[in-house]
């Protein structure tokens, strides 16, 4: 039966017993495992219950609907992703341009890897687009760039700074889901993401930023 509409997305409870924890996890990886086999609409409670192997009412303890489970799952990509960005953008052992190769390899493996729950969760973004989490998780990101472009352009306008990264961001998160709806081998991946990686490099030392490998200032045309 599928689940009633409700406003509420937050869980009922945070589990505080190891055997409590564990039913969540299962039942986090039951979701995971219908999501990917049976996209968002197909998406319900029962099924994730029969799949982790728990009843209805132990699934209601700590979620109660569908969209809180999916918004549980979304959030958690939220932290991998924005612990993803602190740990690449923040390295500040490495140049900027070394720092964004690195984050489009590791961007675009992660677009593929998790393709086919990524898919599904865009397609239940409606039932928490608009929640304070969600707009808090894109603006954590925005500020997380916003630094690293202050770095990689530093001597450019605020705005032109503020273009380019709308420009990398914008096609990177486009390209990315477009390339990862097929199955993609390894050598596919790497040479997708170098070639992206090269293209945003290049355009960012045309504005003036660092070589990828030395950090050393582009030479001016």
């Amino acid at each position: 039966m599928a689940d009633r509409p409700t406003a509420r997305i937050s869980s009922r409870k945070t589990p505080r017993q190891t055997r409590s924890t564990e039913l969540v996890s299962a039942i986090l990886e039951a979701a995971i495992q219908v999501l990917a086999q049976e996209g968002a609409q197909r998406f319900t409670t029962a099924r994730v219950a029969e799949k982790a192997g728990v009843s209805i009412g132990s699934l209601y303890q700590y979620f109660p609907n569908k969209a809180a489970i999916l918004f549980r799952l979304q959030s958690d990509e939220w932290r991998q992703t924005h612990a993803m960005l602190t740990d690449i953008l923040g390295d500040a052992a490495q140049p900027p341009l070394a720092r964004l190769r690195t984050l489009v390899r590791a961007f675009i493996r992660s677009e593929c890897d998790e393709a086919a729950v990524r898919i599904a969760l865009s397609d239940a973004a409606p039932l928490y687009r608009d929640a304070p989490e969600a707009r808090e998780a894109r603006a954590a990101g925005a500020r997380l760039f916003k630094r690293f472009m202050e770095e990689a352009l530093p001597d450019v306008s605020a705005g032109e700074r503020a273009l380019a990264g709308n420009l990398i961001t914008t096609t990177m998160s486009a390209v990315g889901k477009e390339f990862s709806e097929i199955p993609r081998t390894n050598i596919e991946i790497q040479a997708y993401a170098d070639g992206l990686a090269d293209m945003f490099c290049a355009y960012l030392r045309t504005r003036g930023g660092s070589s990828p490998e030395d950090g050393m200032p582009a030479q001016p045309s």
